[in-house]
């Protein structure tokens, strides 16, 4: 069986090795997310500090910080929970093996939240700064609870049943917040909008519970992409491996009975106040803008509760297992999903949201010398219609029947192929005026942008080239060119001053001098930048720097390029903008002092002396 609470996990945890326990006073002010960030690049355990600075509660981080413990955790329940991901796939594999689906509907019955009248969570009240005021990076806006799993019911039909879990960014300290308010940052296409809407419509307050530790499937069940007839609460009894309890909570609404901690409240749907700035997961620090904001009821914890926090960046990072564990989950429910659609893979390197690649069916046209895409564009239009897929930027998609082998996760394999077959008069296919991720700066608007659909389908065009030729000549200013991967150029040397929303003219100027006689034509795609040696350093590199830092319609370009009935093309090479515009959000950066630090804690004699 799972994990009762959170406790329960770390001394587990610690039994096999996974966990180290620190007891020398860690600083939540940087520090402590500094370390975990450390420890997480290489490879370490979960880290329980019991010792925080200006707090009587523990803290924990790097607890997902690798699959193999993510797995290690669930391990009781992962084989039934990929059972029940068959069934879906497959209804009538019940019936072709029963012998492999035995005892599935008896422990079904672990779906269900069990209400109880009490439970460890009503034991104790605290006040908001009596808890851990964890800040992540320099310039964030104040103390952030960064795994918390919101917790909200429909309004129209309250109970669990109409419930919805989601991991939205809260903020304790720092902008307008008085004593009794947490500000609560949601995204667009988020469950909880849902509930919102319906209180605006009934003008009524909305009330929300603020869940901090608990059963360690929690916070899982929060970012699972499930349908919105499916609570999470449901799927947390099921990777849990039992049934989850559920105790009244100040505000009327339910809260589970084994949580650490859980701040209720209520928001009023009208009213919002600044939010951020917070380093967050694309390796920019999300600005100020207006959400709304939780007035507190009432801080419940159990005895002896722990604060669990991650850190987020420039991925990858600890939220990386999260993504893998939801691949390895509801990978197989994809096609069923999305009929022809044989994978789909949010590119992590890339910030999630901005890249996504995937391989689809073109079956329109059987033979492979007349086949183009056209099977894969309606898969295209399906996978954009998809929850947090519809955030994305760039949907690159690829024929099954061109390149039967290839792995979806070989992203290196995954854009050799596509520079190989895409065809820059054909391929290209823009969405404008469309919606984006909200913590990425590059559109031009706040959560406002464009989206590209390259889709390849039929044989190889082309040969890539390796390696710069020596005829290689570039436009005026430009003075540096790398070759990052076959067919990708790095350049970089001028610098941008694009405004929001326009394209700058210098990428306008690159692409008039692209001709046969300067070797350029040679790369199916150019890469513009600011450190073209940076930008070809790795592929995690390119892929970072190239998609969080452009909008595909204000800076991608083309030799020769044209618009006819509304269609743009170009011929090769294709030019993408990537230079860090004036308008963009700040990188992450650190906090040298801090890193000192860091460095100290991993000394001889020290508690993490070996690990980084």
């Amino acid at each position: 069986m799972g994990y009762v609470n959170l406790r329960e996990c770390l001394i587990d945890l610690q039994k096999h090795g996974r966990l180290i326990a620190i007891d020398e006073p860690v600083d939540p002010n940087l520090e402590a997310a500094a370390i975990c960030r450390r420890v997480y690049a290489a490879g370490g355990p979960a880290i329980w500090f019991r010792n925080v600075q200006g707090s009587a509660f523990s803290m924990v981080g790097n607890l997902y910080g690798t699959l193999d413990r993510t797995q290690f955790i669930f391990r009781d329940s992962l084989d039934f929970v990929r059972k029940l991901v068959a069934l879906k796939v497959d209804p009538q594999s019940a019936l072709k093996r029963p012998w492999r689906f035995a005892g599935v509907p008896l422990r079904a019955l672990t779906l269900l939240p069990k209400r109880v009248r009490s439970g460890p969570v009503l034991e104790f009240k605290a006040k908001k700064s009596e808890l851990p005021q964890l800040i992540c990076w320099p310039r964030d806006g104040g103390a952030f609870v960064t795994l918390p799993v919101v917790y909200t019911e429909n309004p129209d039909k309250p109970g669990w049943r109409y419930s919805n879990l989601g991991m939205y960014r809260v903020q304790f300290s720092g902008n307008e917040y008085l004593d009794d308010e947490v500000g609560l940052h949601y995204q667009i296409h988020r469950g909880i909008g849902v509930h919102h809407s319906i209180a605006i419509r009934r003008q009524e307050r909305l009330a929300v519970n603020i869940v901090v530790g608990g059963p360690p499937c929690l916070p899982f069940s929060a970012v699972m992409p499930l349908p919105e007839d499916l609570p999470e609460l449901v799927f947390a009894g099921a990777l849990g491996g039992r049934r989850l309890r559920l105790v009244r909570g100040a505000n009327g609404l339910a809260m589970p009975a084994e949580a650490d901690f859980v701040i209720s409240g209520t928001i009023d749907p009208h009213q919002t106040k600044p939010e951020g700035p917070f380093g967050d997961h694309l390796g920019y620090y999300a600005q100020t803008h207006n959400f709304p904001f939780l007035k507190v009821n009432a801080i419940h914890h159990r005895k002896d509760a722990i604060w669990p926090f991650t850190t987020v960046g420039r991925p990858p990072q600890e939220d990386t297992t999260f993504g893998e564990m939801i691949h390895d989950i509801t990978g197989p429910v994809v096609p069923t999903v999305l009929p022809g659609v044989k994978a789909v893979h949010a590119v992590d390197a890339a910030g999630v949201h901005p890249l996504l690649l995937a391989i689809g069916s073109e079956r329109y046209v059987p033979y492979a010398e007349a086949r183009k895409p056209q099977e894969l564009l309606t898969q295209a239009s399906a996978i954009l219609g998809q929850g947090q897929m519809s955030l994305a930027k760039y949907l690159f998609i690829l024929a099954h029947e061109d390149v039967p082998g290839l792995d979806i996760h070989h992203i290196g394999d995954y854009l050799k192929a596509l520079l190989e077959r895409f065809d820059p008069s054909e391929d290209l296919h823009f969405h404008t005026r469309t919606t984006m991720d909200t913590l990425d700066y590059s559109g031009h608007g706040f959560n406002s942008g464009s989206k590209l659909v390259l889709a390849a389908a039929g044989p190889k065009r082309r040969d890539l080239p390796t390696e710069i030729s020596s005829n290689l000549q570039l436009p005026s200013g430009w003075n540096e060119a790398r070759v990052v991967m076959p067919g990708v150029l790095a350049v970089s040397g001028v610098k941008s001053q694009a405004e929001r929303g326009e394209s700058d003219p210098s990428l306008r100027h690159f692409c008039s001098k692209i001709g046969p006689e300067n070797g350029l034509r040679a790369f199916p795609l150019v890469v513009l930048c600011d450190d073209a040696e940076f930008t070809a350093r790795s592929l995690r590199n390119f892929l970072w720097v190239t998609f969080t830092r452009s909008n595909p319609a204000a800076d991608i370009d083309g030799a020769d390029s044209e618009t006819r009935q509304k269609h743009w093309s170009c011929k090769l090479p294709l030019v993408i903008d990537a230079r860090h515009k004036p308008f963009h959000s700040w990188p992450l950066d650190d906090d040298p002092q801090v890193e000192q630090k860091v460095d100290s804690w991993a000394a001889p004699g020290r508690p993490l002396h070996g690990i980084y």
